[in-house]
């Protein structure tokens, strides 16, 4: 068993009453340039959205589906996009066994089955035929909204956000964004080891305040967030006992986040923990390039723990190929990383190599790294 931690003109002849008119020179005229559009300005804000989950053809009811994170694209990309996964839903309302249904590369989806693994719904009978479909929308930067331009700045997951989304958020925000700044003399930070986290997802509030003449907080309030009333009290408290350089301003900005708890995998039948399968393969066996341990990266930057089990065979020089997945769980991505990370990999040279080897990868999270504030989020102080 394996354990890690963790983009010319044209001439034309004149017809008058259907008889031909004696073309006349025309002067060539080149078209004008076309307009100069920065970088930034090309740049759109991409947010996908989940439909109506449903299990063998009925709705179910959902407590939270989690929405992927925001990214960045290009004005040239697709307005929309549909994909759909297909998962089970286990008797305490968690999705498992999240496929991809549609087929082929996904620009921008890699978040997708992650949200949807931290996703919840109804405890109550088990479901094992159940489909959502999820449509990718694209907004211009200068007319995205600003809650989702915000959330972005707060996991800039494509980099960061572009000169053009942060005139967006300072649209009627007031003077604290004009130069300069009221920079912080005294900055305040909520004791996160005591707020309480999101199992595979990241909560944050978005704290709107004044500043007045002496550079003391007034008006401290959560102007938008993921709903974690812990962090939002600890926000508003931690700015208000916070302290700046002088100058009244108003409609200032300061975000504070809390990273997700790990969700844990899924518990792995006996049946699988146990499983064999037809061959020569040895139940101990060493490597001679061992297997790089790489945990999927979408499901580690939520926290999301699982698991594979693979079958494969190792020809006479030690390289293994005939890999199968016998499970994954709580995502087939589980399994995709397992077969990567066991392609790379080499056993001792043997006379006749081995058929039915099984190994069983565990994806295990490290300590958390609890919460933090202001670091990617809007620089306003």
């Amino acid at each position: 068993m394996i354990r890690f931690p963790h983009l010319t003109a044209l001439l034309a002849l004149p017809i008058v009453s259907g008889s031909p008119v004696a073309a006349r020179p025309v002067q060539a005229v080149a078209p004008p340039p076309p307009p100069i559009v920065s970088v930034s300005d090309a740049r759109t804000l991409l947010r996908w959205e989940p439909g109506e989950a449903r299990c063998d053809g009925a709705v179910v009811n959902a407590q939270m589906i989690r929405r992927p994170w925001n990214q960045l694209g290009w004005s040239s990309g697709p307005d929309t996009r549909d994909v759909s996964l297909r998962f089970a839903i286990d008797a305490s309302g968690r999705p498992v066994s999240i496929t991809r249904e549609t087929k082929g590369p996904v620009p921008f989806g890699e978040d997708l089955a992650p949200a949807l693994t931290a996703s919840r719904f109804a405890a109550q009978a088990p479901h094992t035929n159940c489909t959502i479909t999820y449509t990718m929308r694209q907004s211009p930067l200068a007319g995205a909204p600003l809650d989702e331009l915000m959330a972005y700045s707060v996991h800039p997951l494509s980099g960061r956000l572009p000169d053009t989304g942060w005139e967006r958020i300072r649209q009627g925000a007031g003077d604290c964004m004009e130069n300069p700044q009221p920079q912080p003399l005294e900055r305040h930070f909520p004791d996160f080891a005591a707020i309480p986290a999101t199992p595979g997802a990241r909560d944050w509030s978005m704290i709107r305040y004044d500043v007045d003449a002496a550079g003391k907080v007034k008006g401290a309030s959560v102007l938008t967030g993921t709903g974690n009333r812990a962090l939002d009290a600890a926000g508003v408290k931690a700015i208000r006992a916070s302290r700046f350089t002088k100058g009244a301003r108003s409609g200032c900005l300061y975000p504070y986040w809390k990273e997700a708890a790990t969700l844990p995998a899924p518990d792995m039948p006996e049946a699988i923990r146990t499983a064999k399968v037809e061959g020569n393969c040895p139940d101990k066996h060493g490597w001679a390039v061992p297997p790089q341990l790489r945990f999927p990266e979408p499901y580690r930057r939520r926290a999301i723990e699982g698991w594979a089990v693979i079958r494969y065979d190792v020809a006479p020089w030690g390289e293994t190929g005939n890999w199968t997945v016998i499970e994954a769980q709580p995502s087939a991505d589980f399994g995709d990383q397992a077969i990567a990370m066991l392609r790379a990999a080499r056993l001792p040279a043997t006379t006749q190599g081995f058929t039915g080897c099984v190994d069983r990868v565990r994806f295990a999270m490290g300590p958390a790294t609890g919460g933090r504030g202001g670091e990617g989020g809007v620089p306003t102080s």
